[in-house]
């Protein structure tokens, strides 16, 4: 892809699906990206409300669960994606980043033995993951998530290094960031640490750290009929780097000391890791 007069284009010059929406503000010199998931039932219905006037919300583009690319407004245009917001010291940060809606779900409730989003739908296990959000007080029990898809993530880090060498932004932040205790989107799922490292090239970030988000058990196989290591369970809060993925199981290489133990390796069900913070 490439972008063309505030424009995304596919590599052959052809326009890149676009669906204006009505909701936009005046001229946008963006200093910041900032990551939503759409907490919408699919793609198709979360752009309909975008492009609703009534709505008063839009985004700069869309990104479905199977990677597809929808623009809403022009780049250089302010789009309503950011609400009452803040990030050092700008206020209102519609008129100073672009913004990127995710196809997601959002936070999930347990009902019976599936997880239920608040427009009543329910996914199962595979597709949560069980964490506390970055922002959460001490001692709130983790609740479940909807989890990305690897085409999602790689189209919105396609889009986001365009829009990040074409208005030489400074940083990508989450809505959980700018408008903290009011939104929590993007969510756990996402990997802004390595997702920020891609774009930026931050050295210090190449590789993800992802933390345990509840005592878990690591195993000398994946799946839960493998043994588990003597040093299981590995505590809250532990740091691991993912070294290899079955499904929700991940071998992983613990980064703390552990037992006693400085080099221990195994799996774990990765439903129960987020990004470092």
């Amino acid at each position: 892809m490439k972008i063309i007069n505030h424009r995304l284009l596919n590599d052959d010059g052809t326009a890149c699906r676009y669906q204006p929406s009505p909701s936009v503000g005046g001229v946008l010199a963006a200093q910041y990206l900032v990551m939503h998931f759409t907490a919408g039932r699919d793609a198709a219905s979360s752009i309909a409300s975008l492009c609703n006037k009534a709505s008063k919300a839009s985004a700069h583009v869309v990104i479905g669960r199977d990677g597809g690319v929808t623009q809403l407004v022009p780049f250089n245009r302010v789009a309503w994606h950011a609400g009452v917001s803040r990030w050092q010291g700008l206020e209102g940060m519609n008129r100073y980043a672009l913004g990127i809606e995710l196809d997601n779900a959002g936070r999930l409730d347990r009902v019976g033995s599936r997880w239920q989003a608040w427009f009543k739908a329910s996914y199962p296990d595979d597709e949560v993951l069980v964490a506390n959000h970055k922002n959460d007080a001490p001692g709130t029990p983790p609740c479940g998530w909807h989890t990305y898809t690897e085409v999602q993530i790689a189209a919105a880090l396609e889009v986001a290094t365009l829009l990040v060498g074409k208005y030489a932004l400074r940083d990508v932040l989450g809505h959980e960031d700018i408008a903290p205790g009011r939104k929590v989107d993007p969510g756990p799922d996402f990997p802004m640490t390595s997702f920020r490292a891609r774009l930026f090239g931050r050295a210090q970030d190449t590789e993800e750290v992802l933390t345990t988000t509840t005592a878990l058990h690591i195993r000398v196989g994946a799946g839960a009929g493998f043994a588990a290591l003597p040093v299981s369970p590995l505590p809250l809060g532990t740091r691991v780097e993912a070294l290899q993925k079955q499904g929700n199981w991940w071998r992983v290489a613990v980064l703390d000391t552990v037992a006693g133990d400085m080099d221990v390796e195994g799996w774990v069900n990765s439903r129960f890791l987020r990004a470092a913070t």
